[in-house]
């Protein structure tokens, strides 16, 4: 069973690159995975990253759901309930 945050959660257009825009702000490379915001389509690094810029994003705008931005990918998950889906 998956959270209020993760049924209601759509699917934006993501941005024209596959880079993380934090690390590339930042002028580095060195993510290790993409993960989407499905509420405005930032693209940031996983938790494995040096910088965690999917999880910085959350802290700075409590947007709920991101999912993978991996080729192949599409798994989801709610920050505020700690779930995946």
């Amino acid at each position: 069973m998956s959270c209020a945050h993760l049924d209601a959660a759509g699917e934006p257009m993501a941005q024209a690159k596959d880079e993380c825009l934090g690390c590339a702000a930042e002028g580095r490379s060195d993510w290790v995975h993409l993960r989407l915001c499905l509420e405005c389509g930032y693209v940031g690094c996983c938790d494995s990253s040096p910088r965690r810029h999917a999880t910085l994003h959350f802290g700075e705008t409590s947007h709920p759901v991101m999912r993978s931005y991996e080729p192949g990918e599409s798994w989801r998950w709610c920050f505020v309930d700690e779930e995946i889906g």
